[in-house]
C-alpha cells in the first residue's frame, strides 16, 4: 500500500494574516523583477492538518480567514495587484482553555468533535504518565526506539482502516438515531448528522467490521462526540448513553 507524508502545520497565535494566506514574494520581485506569490500557512497544510493552540484566542481576522478557507477549500490572494488562488483542502485541530474564552459561533461549528482532557485521577497511571515523560526527557530518541513497534502496529491498523472505511455500512436504524439525537439537541443544520455518521463508520473500520453496530465499544466512544452547531451543544450524556445503550 502507497503512503504518504500527511502535512501537520502550526498555526501560531501571533501570525499575520499575510502569514497564513500567504503574500508578495519580494526578494523574488526585487531580484527578478516580477511578481511572485510566495505561499503561506495554508498552502502548506493543504491535504493535511492545521492544528491551532489555543484556538479559542485566535484573533477575528484570522478566524475569518480560516472560516473562508475551510468552506471552499479554497485559498484566495489579492496582494499588492497580485491575484492567486490555490487548493487549501484542511483539517482544523485545535486546542483550548474554555475558563480563557469561548469559542466564535462560526468556528465552534468547524468543530466535528471534541475530547475533554483531564489528569487522572488514579495514582498508579498518573505515576506512570510522570515516569514516561522523564523518560523522555532524558533520552527522546532512546524513548522513541522503545515504542517503535507499538507504533508501527498502529499505524498498520489505521492504513487497513482506511483501505476498508468503503466498504463499511450503516444501518437504517442507526441513521435515524442519529439524526433522533440530533433533533432532540435543537440542531438546525446537518453537519452534527454527517460527523456523527462518518465518526462511527471511520471507528468500525479502524476495529476491523464492515457494519456499524450499538456495541459497547461503540457507546463509549460515541458518548464523547461533542454535536455543534452554532450554539447548539450536546450536553445531555446521560440521554445519550440511554439511547446507544438501546
Amino acid at each position: 500500500m502507497e503512503t504518504t507524508v500527511v502535512p501537520f502545520v502550526n498555526l501560531p497565535l501571533g501570525a499575520s494574516e499575510d502569514r497564513v494566506l500567504g503574500s508578495l514574494d519580494f526578494e523574488r520581485a526585487l531580484k527578478d523583477g516580477r511578481k511572485a506569490f510566495q505561499p503561506g500557512l495554508l498552502a502548506s497544510a493543504h491535504r493535511g492538518i492545521l492544528y491551532i493552540d489555543e484556538v479559542n484566542l485566535l484573533p477575528d481576522h484570522l478566524v475569518d480567514v480560516l472560516l473562508d478557507a475551510a468552506a471552499m477549500g479554497i485559498n484566495r490572494v489579492q496582494r499588492e495587484g497580485l491575484s492567486v488562488q490555490h487548493p487549501a483542502r484542511i483539517a482544523l485541530v485545535g486546542t483550548m482553555n474554555q475558563e480563557e474564552g469561548e469559542l466564535r459561533p462560526q468556528l465552534l461549528d468547524r468543530f466535528g468533535m471534541m475530547v475533554e482532557v483531564r489528569a487522572p485521577q488514579e495514582p498508579r497511571l498518573r505515576a506512570e504518565i510522570v515516569r514516561r515523560r522523564l523518560a523522555w526527557e532524558a533520552d527522546p530518541e532512546g524513548f522513541s526506539r522503545n515504542w517503535e513497534s507499538q507504533q508501527a502496529a498502529l499505524l498498520e491498523q489505521v492504513l487497513r482502516a482506511q483501505a476498508l472505511l468503503p466498504k463499511v455500512t450503516i444501518a437504517e436504524g442507526l441513521l435515524l438515531l442519529i439524526s433522533e439525537l440530533c433533533c432532540s439537541q435543537g440542531v438546525t443544520s446537518l453537519r452534527a448528522d454527517l460527523v456523527m455518521n462518518k465518526a462511527a463508520r471511520a471507528l468500525a473500520a479502524l476495529e476491523g467490521r464492515t457494519s456499524v453496530s450499538r456495541t459497547t465499544s461503540h457507546r463509549r466512544r460515541c458518548w464523547c462526540f461533542r454535536i455543534v452547531d452554532g450554539l447548539s451543544r450536546l450536553s445531555n450524556r446521560g440521554w445519550m448513553r440511554a439511547r446507544f445503550s438501546g
